[in-house]
This record gives structure tokens, C-alpha cells and sequence, in this order.
């Protein structure tokens, strides 16, 4: 198999931060610097990150985690903030974010070491409904979100998919807006409202397919249920 999903099988990372692991120079091949397209022979060869030797998990672990604000979606942080990783059980063993949810945004994120599980539900072809929350300042009208359900330009030559949006709540204050997106760039959902000229101050992701939040505190975790598990390797 390709040495990218060999080392998400062996729990490493995604096969997309794989790939950056083996370019920073961090794993060899029997004994020789890896490159991106060997392929691994689990029975011959012999894989180590950073000089140690790693091998096939045969078992995973899988959580899903209501996340607070102030958290960052990385293993580590070179600013020394706080991370999801801090909120995991001591014996939470390797595992890592399945995609990011900003800084400043909370709700549902899931953690795995299962690298593949991780590849399929992050890449883009597949698809996967994401649901938020988002509280928008000030006034907005159903027609105002239509640029936003058709696909909208977020960046130059940078254009969103199409997806689902509808006013929950409004006010004079705000308005609370429930939208389902099927891809995950970088801030996204906060620069589809800035194309239109509106500010989100609260963002919150409460579905994943259709695993939800349900009768989970804020920053606390979980251990998904076999059914759950499944789910998800089928979505």
C-alpha cells in the first residue's frame, strides 16, 4: 500500500498530514528517507517515524468531543495555547482532530488514530453534511442568504459550494442561521457571511452526518458507540 496510508493505518496522522510528515523527512523506509508515492510491503519492509519503528494497528479508538471556544484543533500548539488534546482522558492513546474547527468556534469534533476513517471523512469529494449554528449581528432576511445557498466567493477565484441555509431566530440584536455545508475550508462559514457584508459572533458545529451534541456538556468527551462507528464508515 502506499507509505501515506500505511502510516494512517499505523495510527500516525490523516493521509494528508502524512504526507507532510514524510516531506519534512521524518520517516525512512528500510532505512532510507521516504518519499511520497512508496509503496510499503507490511510483511518485508520496515517503517520508522522519527527513528522508531511503527507497525498496523489493528484496533482504533474513536471520541467525539463537544469543543469549546479557546481551544486550538491541533495535537500541539507553538503559541502555547490550549488544545483539544488537553480535554481527552488520560488513556485517550494516539488519536487526533478529524479536520478543525477554529479558535474561536465550538461543537462537534471528532478524534480518531483510524488515519483512513479520517481521510474519508475529510475529503472533499465525499461529500460529508457538516451542520452549524451561526449568530450573525444585526438583521437578516431569508433573501439575503441566497448568495450564500448558491455558492459564493469567499476569496478571489475562491468559490463555495452550494448548501442549505435558513433563518432560525432574528431580532434587531441578531440572527441565529442554520447552515449545512459539504466541504471545510479554512474559516469558511465566517468569510460567506463577510462576502455579504455581516460579522458572525458565535459559531457552532451540531451535527456531523447525523451524529449530534445530544446530552453532551460543553467541553467534555466521549467515546462513539459501535453503531456510530459504523455509521461512519458507511457515510
Amino acid at each position: 500500500m502506499r507509505i501515506n496510508k500505511y502510516l494512517a493505518q499505523c495510527g500516525v496522522a490523516s493521509r494528508r498530514k502524512c504526507d507532510e510528515i514524510i516531506a519534512e523527512g521524518h520517516v525512512t523506509l528500510n532505512g532510507k528517507a521516504a518519499k511520497a508515492g512508496d509503496e510499503v510491503n507490511e510483511d518485508k519492509d520496515t517503517v520508522c517515524l522519527d527513528g522508531k519503528q511503527i507497525s498496523l494497528k489493528r484496533e482504533y479508538a474513536y471520541y467525539l468531543m463537544n469543543k469549546p471556544k479557546g481551544y486550538v484543533c491541533t495535537v500541539s500548539d507553538d503559541k502555547g495555547r490550549k488544545t483539544v488534546m488537553d480535554l481527552l482522558p488520560a488513556d485517550a492513546g494516539r488519536v487526533f482532530p478529524i479536520g478543525r474547527l477554529d479558535y474561536d468556534t465550538e461543537g462537534l469534533l471528532l478524534l480518531t488514530d483510524d488515519g483512513d476513517l479520517a481521510f474519508r471523512l475529510t475529503h472533499p469529494s465525499n461529500e460529508i453534511p457538516k451542520t452549524y449554528t451561526a449568530r450573525i449581528e444585526g438583521t437578516l432576511t431569508e433573501q439575503d442568504l441566497n448568495p450564500i445557498r448558491s455558492g459564493i466567493e469567499i476569496e478571489k477565484g475562491v468559490l463555495t459550494k452550494k448548501c442549505k441555509a435558513h433563518i432560525v431566530e432574528t431580532n434587531k440584536a441578531y440572527t441565529k442561521v442554520s447552515l449545512t455545508i459539504t466541504e471545510g475550508k479554512n474559516r469558511e462559514i465566517r468569510k460567506m457571511f463577510e462576502a455579504i457584508g455581516k460579522n458572525v459572533d458565535f459559531l457552532k458545529r451540531v451535527k456531523v452526518g447525523e451524529l449530534t451534541l445530544r446530552g453532551l456538556d460543553r467541553g467534555s468527551v466521549r467515546k462513539l458507540t459501535n453503531e456510530e462507528i459504523l455509521y461512519l464508515k458507511t457515510l
